[in-house]
């Protein structure tokens, strides 16, 4: 039998190359987000329609918010500087005494307990003085702007000793406010009768404008020992001390009452006044006595009014009217 012949391996032409099985592609494995937004995207539930009513109802909610927190920062603004429409310190002095040719001393008070004084005045002694005039001016400016007053009264015989509330000229700085003053007014009255051993019933209280009516709580205290004051001089008083901050157009925006503390209720103070006084009228509200101010009216111990210019102590008529009336006390 003829040998078999051996098998032919099937060998690749030349040129060509030999074939190679293809690889199967890599199989992607989402991850749990892609899941998760897959199902989202197949879901009828996913994105339901929001209720327009809903909506609305949320942006006026946000917007009543809005305006609720936009209020009270008005509030908490008008809270803050509501005091500027009533006050206007200076705290430069431009004039002293010594400009008229009176003799005066500066002086420093109302200690703390650190030593600061909190307090500056002028203190204008007059040798021949039956009564010392404390004098409170009113909410403009600052002593500077009471030297022609201070001369008037010392010449008409007195002694003078004027401050300036904290907040005003040198004083402490500070902001203004009705129990502020009143407590700055008490320490005056300390200082008189206690470094200057003046008895009260020798203290004339003399105020123009709000210091007026400071006046005139101070000398309708109660049942201290302001009560025996000498007198109290109102020079132009406020019958509404406190309209330049309820009128005001910003006012309307906010509680004011609720938010401004100030009051100077002239009105109060003259009912319960107990010393005499002395009530100068600007003649340019000249009105017959059966209509004059319903504080004047109140007061039940002596007193008397007294029209004159402004300022009064300009008026040739305030010398005689002034000596009247000491004369009487």
């Amino acid at each position: 039998m003829p040998p078999s012949k051996p098998s032919r391996t099937s060998k690749s032409k030349p040129g060509q190359s030999s074939a190679k099985p293809a690889l199967k592609p890599r199989q992607h494995t989402p991850s749990a987000f892609e899941k998760a937004m897959d199902e989202m995207r197949h879901s009828p539930n996913a994105f339901p329609n929001v209720s327009v009513r809903w909506l609305i109802a949320a942006t006026a909610i946000t917007l009543l918010g809005i305006a609720v927190c936009a209020w009270l920062t008005l509030c908490l603004l008008y809270w803050q500087g509501s005091w500027q429409l009533l006050y206007h310190p200076k705290a430069a002095i431009t004039r002293t005494p010594a400009s008229v040719g009176l003799a005066y001393e500066p002086i420093r008070f109302a200690v703390t307990e650190t030593g600061q004084t909190q307090l500056t005045g002028w203190w204008l002694p007059n040798p021949e003085a039956r009564f010392t005039v404390l004098y409170l001016h009113g909410t403009d400016g600052n002593l500077s702007d009471t030297v022609d007053a201070l001369a008037a009264l010392h010449n008409a015989g007195l002694s003078v000793f004027a401050i300036d509330y904290r907040g005003y000229g040198q004083s402490q700085p500070a902001r203004p406010k009705e129990k502020q003053l009143r407590q700055d007014t008490e320490w005056a009255l300390i200082w008189l009768t206690q470094t200057h051993n003046i008895p009260n019933n020798k203290i004339i209280v003399y105020g123009t404008g709000l210091g007026a009516t400071l006046a005139a709580e101070v000398a309708a205290e109660p049942l201290t020992e302001h009560t025996m004051l000498a007198g109290a001089i109102l020079d132009q008083p406020q019958q509404n001390a406190m309209a330049p901050v309820f009128n005001d157009p910003r006012s309307r925006l906010v509680p004011a009452r609720l938010l401004v503390r100030d009051r100077y209720d002239l009105a109060a103070a003259a009912n319960s006044l107990r010393t005499p006084s002395l009530w100068l009228f600007p003649k340019s509200k000249v009105t017959p006595s059966t209509q004059l101010p319903a504080a004047y009216q109140a007061v039940a111990a002596k007193k008397a009014a007294v029209w004159l210019g402004s300022p009064a102590e300009a008026d040739p008529d305030f010398y005689g009217s002034l000596r009247r009336w000491l004369d009487e006390l």
